[in-house]
């Protein structure tokens, strides 16, 4: 079961927090192209463990009996190889992903920079998909027009900003959406890596608007391969193994036991 309550303002405000109790997350696998079942299973997860259903389908489990709570102004990093479940448990934190069992309540508006150009349209203009972006992040149409000027400023588009995204080059499209997507301000921030977009002077800049958001907000929740990046802004670690904690507790010890 998955719960999320938007936290409240003024003086009624609750605090954010996080409340994992035996999640488990299980992907079914589907073999609809005549693939091997080894290939399909191999094609869609590398860390997950397989197994079966008590109806007898196949399933990849992604996370296995999490217990994991996160309390308010906690910086909790999430560690582990490709395919550990990094990434799926927070997917489960922003609601994308169902627990298959188990209970997740979330307390806090949640905000996720996981994929930034999400719901970027290649064929509307850059202005368009500020629009579209913002919709798609919660963000009301009057707040997007407040914040515009700022926005297109920021991205440094210039006129660009009135051609389809399909004429924009790689830097072009990531600076549109790093400047839509940390337009909100949320309770809990989920983060796989640290943004790094542009060339040398707007990566400055864009270091400087992202640390400002992740001072804003009551909880960050990151997952990252970087020790430096641990060490630096969080005070939490949470090791994960084939969809199992490994290991949880200050960012120091456990990078000591996971980086060796």
């Amino acid at each position: 079961m998955y719960i999320e309550e938007e936290s409240l303002t003024g003086s009624n405000r609750k605090m954010a927090n996080i409340n994992l109790e035996d999640v488990s997350v299980e992907i079914p696998v589907y073999n609809s192209q005549g693939r091997s079942l080894k290939k399909t299973i191999m094609g869609i997860a590398t860390g997950g463990k397989i197994g079966l259903t008590e109806s007898g389908k196949t399933v990849v489990k992604s996370l296995s009996n999490i217990n994991l709570k996160i309390r308010d102004n906690e910086r909790v990093s999430l560690l582990g190889h490709n395919g550990a479940g990094k990434s799926t448990l927070l997917r489960v934190l922003g609601g994308v992903y169902t627990p298959s069992s188990g209970n997740a309540e979330i307390h806090g508006k949640v905000g996720s920079l996981i994929d930034i150009s999400l719901g970027i349209d290649s064929e509307a203009t850059g202005l368009e998909n500020i629009f579209l972006r913002g919709a798609l992040l919660g963000i009301s149409r009057k707040k997007i027009e407040q914040e515009l000027e700022n926005i297109i400023d920021f991205s440094e588009l210039g006129d660009f900003i009135n051609m389809p995204v399909r004429t924009y080059s790689t830097g072009m499209h990531m600076r549109l959406a790093f400047a839509v997507s940390t337009m909100i301000t949320p309770d809990i921030l989920l983060m796989d890596e640290w943004l790094s977009v542009g060339d040398q002077g707007f990566q400055n800049k864009a270091e400087k608007k992202l640390s400002e958001l992740v001072n804003r907000s009551n909880i960050l929740v990151i997952a990252t391969h970087s020790r430096e990046l641990v060490e630096r802004c969080c005070s939490r670690a949470v090791w994960l193994e084939h969809g199992n904690i490994i290991m949880d507790g200050p960012s120091l010890e456990v990078c000591n036991k996971y980086f060796g």
